[in-house]
């Protein structure tokens, strides 16, 4: 639907793909996310951040965007991470429901239509990657940050690390901004006393491009941003309702 006062096109959907270096998965994540959403026949639109790219990326997206116009993308000047392309997305975009994937296409675009159905029933929908397709040291390096995680946050949540993930933008209302935060989404809409299912999903072998992240920068760094998510745990509070008496 098109609004004519604000010359903008009103989407139901968004999708937000973070990017860095990822020039050769570009051309066919693009075709692979458009084919799946156009047989869900919702306006959607699909925005890439490139997170400061200094390979082919802006190139390529830029052919991408002539091919398909439900796609467009904005740059980061220098790499700021994963965290800050998510924040630019969720400033960016209009659709009152939010998918949000990774630009290495090891997560699955037809997966998407499944999460959608399961978030009729909630607010957010995580995906599990049971069958993992990555190193042996990025394979236990996360499984040792999930288990911590939970020992301490106890939110249930079995795979911080997938991106793949659909919700409402009402979650968004109480986002707190850091480096690391697209780990601890989920976390917080525990917290903020959102529903949150999971739901198993695909996880495919990287084919071009290298893992933005080590062992150092997925769990030692995930372990100094979990004693703030503990504190905040602890502090945070929610407006209660409260009744209102006017004249």
């Amino acid at each position: 639907m098109n609004d004519l006062r604000a010359g903008i096109i009103l989407v139901e959907i968004s999708v937000i793909v973070p990017c860095f270096n990822e020039a050769e998965n570009i051309l066919p994540l693009v075709k692979e996310l458009t084919e799946t959403l156009r047989t869900l026949r919702r306006p959607f639109e699909i925005l890439y951040v490139d997170d400061g790219s200094t390979d082919e990326t802006p190139a390529r997206l830029t052919s991408a965007t002539e091919l398909y116009p439900e796609l467009r993308f904005i740059r980061h000047m220098r790499n700021f991470g994963q965290s800050a392309a998510f924040m630019t997305g969720f400033q960016n975009t209009s659709g009152d429901t939010i998918i949000t994937m990774d630009a290495d296409m090891q997560n699955d675009p037809r997966d998407i239509p499944g999460l959608l159905e399961e978030l009729k029933s909630c607010d957010m929908v995580c995906g599990i990657r049971l069958k993992r397709h990555d190193s042996f040291i990025r394979r236990v390096s996360a499984r040792i940050a999930n288990r911590v995680r939970n020992l301490f946050l106890k939110d249930g949540i079995k795979d911080s690390g997938c991106s793949l993930r659909v919700f409402y933008r009402r979650v968004l209302v109480q986002l707190i901004a850091f480096r690391g935060l697209h780990r601890f989404l989920p976390t917080l809409c525990v917290i903020h006393g959102f529903k949150v299912h999971q739901v198993e999903v695909n996880h495919r072998p990287r084919k071009s491009g290298s893992s933005k992240y080590g062992v150092w920068n997925r769990l030692f760094v995930g372990m100094y941003d979990l004693s703030a998510m503990i504190w905040y745990r602890k502090r945070h509070f929610s407006p209660r309702r409260t009744e209102s008496h006017e004249d």
